[in-house]
């Protein structure tokens, strides 16, 4: 369940802290009873923006699919060979 507070609570700098760190969700900021802000510790943001990385990447890679966009695996790895004398 998410967690909830009002702006005011932004005052208590390092309980604040100590509650992104805790938690494995964002928390939500309140101003006058509505939504204003998203916080999240460090390492909860750069493990998401590395997710949100990933989804791109698998849905370019399955455009490009669709598109037929695609190499034949044995024949990439042939060139290869050949290119690097392997």
């Amino acid at each position: 369940m998410p967690q909830i507070i009002p702006i005011r609570d932004l005052k208590n700098t390092s309980e604040i802290s100590q509650m992104c760190h805790a938690s494995n969700e964002p928390i939500f900021v309140t101003k006058n009873g509505y939504g204003d802000m998203v916080i999240m510790s460090m390492k909860l943001y750069e493990e998401k923006m590395f997710m949100l990385d990933v989804y791109k990447k698998l849905e370019e890679a399955e455009e490009e699919i669709a598109e037929g966009k695609v190499l034949d695996g044995e024949e990439s790895l042939k060139k290869l060979r050949e290119k690097y004398s392997v």
